[in-house]
C-alpha cells in the first residue's frame, strides 16, 4: 500500500505543481475550515452530500497545521467517502489502517524524494530534515531515506 500511496502523491505533486496541502486541497475543491477545537484535537475530515471538508484546529503552529492538512487530505483522497474521527495528538501513534495510510500520505507529500535528495550531501540527519519539513519525527519509519 505504501508504494501505491507514494505513486498517488507523486501524481498529485506533478498535477498541481506543488506539495503544499492547502493549495492542493483548494484546487481539488476540498473546503478547509479553521475550527476552534479543544487543544487535544488537531483536525478532522468530513464528507457530506458529495462535499469534502477538512477542519483544522486554528491554534496549531504553521508546521503542525501543514501536517494536519496533509494528513486530512490523505483521508480526502484515499478514503473520500469515509468520515474520520478527530485527529488527536495520540492518533499519530495509531495502528488503525486508515490513520496509518493518512500518515503515510502526509509524510510522502511533505517529504517528497526531491526534497530528500536536496539534503543528500549535507550533515543533516533524517530527523533534522523531518523537523524542517514539519513532519513528526516518530513517523520516520514511514519514509525511506
Amino acid at each position: 500500500m505504501q508504494t501505491l500511496i507514494s505513486s498517488v502523491v507523486r501524481n498529485l505533486i506533478e498535477k498541481y505543481g506543488t506539495n503544499d496541502p492547502l493549495l492542493i486541497a483548494e484546487e481539488m475543491g476540498v473546503q478547509v475550515v479553521p475550527w476552534d477545537f479543544p487543544d487535544e484535537v488537531q483536525g478532522m475530515y468530513k464528507y457530506e452530500r458529495r462535499n469534502q471538508f477538512i477542519f483544522v484546529n486554528d491554534d496549531l503552529s504553521e508546521k503542525e497545521r501543514n501536517f494536519v492538512l496533509a494528513h486530512e487530505l490523505g483521508h480526502a483522497i484515499l478514503h473520500p467517502t469515509h468520515n474520520t474521527s478527530f485527529l488527536r495528538n495520540n492518533t499519530l501513534f495509531s495502528v488503525n489502517k486508515f490513520e496509518r495510510q493518512a500518515n503515510t500520505f502526509a509524510v510522502e507529500l511533505l517529504l517528497p524524494d526531491e526534497i530528500i535528495h536536496n539534503y543528500q550531501d549535507t550533515r543533516l540527519t533524517k530527523q533534522d530534515i523531518m523537523r524542517m519539513q514539519g513532519v513528526p519525527t516518530h513517523l520516520a519509519y514511514l519514509k525511506r531515506f
